[in-house]
């Protein structure tokens, strides 16, 4: 699955035929943390608490972004 977006080195992936409920990847070295679109909640796992809050400050902005992808790949 292509990137939705990179910052700094924390990748945002939105996976094609996922699980419920609408969430996005967010990747950095060996971390991993699942987010669930809606209300930004973290689903499971973690990434550093700096690189979170980079993430956070990005998807607050585009959470519409975020879930236009989740629904044009999870119909």
């Amino acid at each position: 699955m292509p990137c939705v977006k990179i910052i700094d080195s924390i990748k945002i992936y939105v996976y094609s035929r996922d699980h419920q409920p609408p969430h996005f990847h967010a990747i950095i070295n060996d971390f991993e943390e699942l987010i669930i679109i809606s209300d930004l909640t973290t689903y499971s796992g973690k990434i550093p608490s700096k690189c979170r809050k980079k993430l956070m400050n990005w998807a607050t902005r585009h959470q519409d972004i975020l879930m236009k992808n989740w629904e044009m790949l999870n119909k």
